[in-house]
């Protein structure tokens, strides 16, 4: 498989400044124009070719930015006399990334973050602002070890809000479910650098020779916690330039994914169907899990979303997967009660993965988790038909909110009348939970080492 920057000419392009693509970035997200890390992947994609102190520099301030962007608008507004929200997109987005260079980037000098900022805003034609746009970031350059934050005895949840950059009704909503120090841990979770989570493919020789070809190419690697087949990678460019990916012997998936996977227990010979598949992780974890026989049939709603999983499949060489566009929410009758495996990872409000996708906690609100509720129990009651006698239905989704998750669970386990599973037996040693002789269990970021998930197995008797 060739690498996408040798596919086209337009991959030659190298990045001139990182801070004006950076800029381009913080605007378009500003104007809700894109999901912040599709804009940042075309990015990077682009300019392949570039230096990687370059792409790094971009990366580290676009999603930096992006992340604290509560702290540094609380930041602003104290240091400067037009609140942000009148700002002009272009001056909002500069100085919201020259204040961040200031309070969290100790390698950039202030006065580089200032000066690059001023530069930035005559060139883009605000040469009038560009005062402006100094005297903020040299104001805050020269106070930020007086910023007057808030009073936490005063106002916990504004408190937290500030410091870890999450919305206050966000903190409340945690906090109706989780202890403080749990929510606290949680957020904090949330600002952590992300190591990059792969799954070794079982049926092209496991996690020790692609650790082996890590370490060679000088990548940090370190084994999973919670799955055998998991390698936790960090200080590499692209994965496209490790051989190991491209060769298609693993891919990206975090462990919450993969145990989700692993729980639903799919075995060689079966039929596992696989609801609101893409990019298809799961579907090819169990097909790999499977030895090549039997069938996955991973399907989505789109012709997009189908080609994202053929074009995942197609690298990992896995020829026991089919793939579908479907609507899950429309029974197919020629499928009911064929599957030996149901696994439906539906779609949901994402709040377990906020620290890889920031425009989840600032795009998110209650009336929306509500819907997903609802659209869950539709696709739910379709997935438990599918389901064969003695048949598994692997519930998951990738969120904390209770009402999508336990509530859902306990909905479908009386509407269809399975059994829960006990799923002490299949846990890791190191993993334990008060729910799972239930069936189901609650992964929390910050508290287990993966991404916020929740996972509940039923068996139709």
């Amino acid at each position: 498989m060739e690498v996408p920057w040798k596919q086209e000419s337009g991959y030659e392009i190298k990045m001139e400044n990182p801070r004006e693509q950076a800029l381009d970035v913080l605007i378009k997200v500003d104007k809700k124009e894109e999901l912040s890390h599709i804009i940042i992947g075309n990015v990077l994609e682009k300019y392949q070719l570039s230096p990687k102190r370059d792409r790094a520099f971009f990366t580290r301030l676009t999603e930096g930015t992006l992340e604290r962007l509560i702290t540094i608008d609380y930041v602003i507004d104290q240091f400067s006399r037009t609140k942000l929200r009148k700002c002009r997109p272009l001056i909002r987005s500069l100085l919201r990334m020259g204040t961040y260079q200031i309070l969290f980037m100790d390698h950039v000098p202030d006065s580089a973050a200032c000066n690059e900022a001023v530069k930035l805003a005559k060139k883009r034609g605000f040469s009038r602002l560009s005062g402006f746009v100094n005297g903020v970031l040299r104001n805050i350059s020269r106070n930020k070890d007086h910023i007057a934050w808030p009073d936490q005895n005063k106002d916990k949840n504004v408190w937290l809000s500030v410091k870890y950059s999450m919305p206050v009704w966000l903190i409340e909503f945690f906090r109706e479910t989780y202890d403080a120090e749990t929510v606290e841990k949680m957020a904090a979770s949330f600002l952590e650098e992300k190591e990059t989570t792969l799954c070794c493919m079982k049926t092209r020789g496991g996690r020790e020779p692609v650790k082996k070809e890590f370490l060679e190419e000088g990548i940090h690697v370190r084994d999973g916690i919670l799955c055998d087949e998991a390698l936790k990678i960090s200080g590499y460019d692209s994965l496209y330039r490790l051989s190991a990916f491209r060769e298609g012997k693993c891919f990206v998936q975090d462990e919450s994914s993969m145990l989700a996977a692993s729980l639903a227990g799919a075995r060689a010979g079966q039929t596992v169907l696989d609801l609101c598949s893409a990019p298809g992780g799961k579907a090819m974890y169990m097909a790999d899990q499977m030895n090549g026989e039997g069938i996955v049939i991973a399907r989505d709603l789109t012709e997009e979303k189908a080609d994202l999983i053929e074009e995942n499949i197609e690298r990992t060489e896995l020829e026991n997967i089919r793939v579908e566009a479907a609507d899950a929410r429309v029974q197919d009758k020629d499928m009911l009660e064929k599957a030996d495996v149901v696994l439906a990872d539906l779609p949901c409000s994402g709040l377990g993965i906020m620290g890889r996708k920031n425009d989840i906690k600032y795009n998110a609100d209650r009336e929306q988790m509500k819907e997903l509720a609802i659209l869950q129990k539709k696709i739910l009651k379709n997935a438990a038909s599918y389901v064969k006698p003695g048949g598994v239905l692997l519930y998951s989704t990738c969120t904390i909110n209770p009402e999508e998750n336990e509530e859902n669970f306990r909905w479908i386990r009386e509407e269809s009348g399975f059994e829960p599973e006990d799923l002490r037996p299949l846990l890791p040693a190191d993993l334990k939970s008060d729910t799972a002789q239930d069936g189901y269990l609650q992964l929390l970021p910050g508290i287990h080492p993966c991404d916020g998930f929740f996972i509940g197995k039923l068996r139709r008797v």
